[in-house]
């Protein structure tokens, strides 16, 4: 875990080939892998339903018509020609292509959530198995080498025996807003619920951290603000932020997020043509992203807190929350028998209580790449999972099958306990 930034042995391997299922925002992001590492991996064939998302794709790895597809299924009737398959599609669809493709001989690597429902996650752990094939999640947070660091302390030592530990997820007030108000994660009954859409991240982060089983879960969250209690007067009867009064200084203004900050998650607005500023003025003014915070149909929480007992007595304490200007800048505290970890995502304080010594630890990133998000996250989630596939090799990757289900199973537990208002205790 200590030569994240060796590139030597990640080109000494074969060429795999990747099929994308999904040609939004993280089936781009994860593709360029392909486009900045020719010699590791090449995309064999594009699929999604919006016509403009795939020739876009298509087109950057020069793809013929036929192997652009509308409609995953109609890939799955032919004999297998690539390596492994990356699905990217919405939360609520990953698990029948994962299963279907699994079936076919596929290496899986799937965007998370795995999927949003405890029996989908439980088919597609067995159909992985079954079939004998590599199959990662995309809990990128594993990857970085400032996770992998604090990790790597904790293993050996460095703190004594972990106690408890304090993460927090600010999520970013315009971002919650444009994802889990107006965007495509703002209802559970169309995609799934907050703690599993935004969080299961963090909780599969705590749960790489403390490395023991948890034992019994309790959490609380609710819709506080984004609701029409939480409409400012001001605002008067506006549907929409463009028709409103005070689109100027409104916190959450879609005319602000999207066209001040310009472009600004634009193809989300625009999916199916050019997203000029032009098309997404069009949008905003009938489209959902338009609508004011407070007039949409949104029901997912905008915080909520988990409290986790884990093996040994040993506690945790996770909070989300949307109304912060950080945007998912992760904070974490451990607290062990004999030392501490503080740190801010990307930097990490040691506090030695046996000695007295404070050592200050800042873990190098890869610089080379425009695959930055999550602090480079992608790019090392990439690179383990395509030399996993080249090598036959299930040991690079770190969120695997059965981790990421135990980890996701905690998900549901905590949700579970969040809206039956009690102690959940795992089995």
């Amino acid at each position: 875990m200590n030569s994240n930034n060796d590139e030597t042995k990640f080109d000494d391997a074969k060429t795999v080939s990747l099929i994308v299922i999904g040609c939004g925002s993280r089936g781009y992001v994860y593709t360029l892998y392909a486009l900045e590492k020719p010699k590791r991996l090449k995309v064999a064939a594009v699929c999604d339903p919006i016509k403009f998302r795939r020739d876009k794709l298509g087109n950057s790895f020069s793809l013929p018509n036929n192997l652009r597809f509308e409609d995953w299924k109609d890939i799955v009737k032919l004999d297998k020609f690539a390596d492994a398959v990356l699905i990217a599609t919405p939360d609520q669809l990953h698990a029948e292509p994962a299963i279907a493709f699994a079936n076919k001989g596929y290496h899986i690597l799937v965007e998370k959530p795995m999927a949003v429902s405890q029996d989908d996650c439980n088919r597609m752990v067995k159909a992985a198995k079954d079939n004998n094939v590599i199959f990662a999640v995309c809990h990128v947070l594993r990857y970085t080498p400032y996770n992998l660091k604090i990790k790597s302390l904790i293993d050996e030592g460095y703190v004594g025996k972990v106690l408890n530990i304090q993460h927090l997820e600010p999520v970013g007030f315009y971002h919650n807003a444009h994802s889990y108000v107006r965007g495509n994660w703002k209802r559970d009954d169309t995609s799934t619920f907050m703690l599993m859409a935004k969080s299961c991240h963090d909780i599969d982060l705590i749960h790489f951290f403390m490395n023991s089983k948890c034992k019994k879960v309790s959490s609380f969250g609710s819709l506080t603000h984004f609701n029409k209690e939480g409409k400012p007067k001001e605002a008067g009867n506006a549907k929409r932020c463009l028709d409103c009064s005070i689109n100027n200084k409104c916190p959450y203004s879609a005319k602000t997020i999207y066209l001040t900050l310009y472009p600004y998650k634009r193809e989300c607005l625009v999916p199916s043509k050019e997203p000029t500023i032009e098309n997404v003025r069009e949008s905003l003014e009938t489209g959902q992203y338009g609508v004011c915070v407070y007039e949409s149909d949104n029901n997912v929480v905008d915080q909520q807190v988990v409290n986790m007992e884990f093996e040994g007595g040993k506690t945790c304490s996770f909070s989300m929350v949307a109304f912060t200007e950080e945007i998912c800048e992760r904070k974490t505290r451990i607290h062990g028998s004999h030392g501490q970890l503080i740190c801010d995502g990307h930097t990490i304080i040691w506090d030695d209580f046996k000695m007295g010594d404070k050592e200050i630890f800042k873990p190098e990133i890869v610089t080379n790449t425009k695959m930055t998000g999550h602090n480079c996250a992608d790019y090392y989630l990439m690179r383990s999972f395509v030399y996993a596939v080249a090598k036959n090799d299930p040991t690079q990757i770190l969120s695997g099958p059965d981790d990421t289900l135990l980890s996701h199973t905690l998900v549901f537990k905590a949700e579970q306990s969040r809206v039956e208002n009690r102690v959940v205790i795992i089995d």
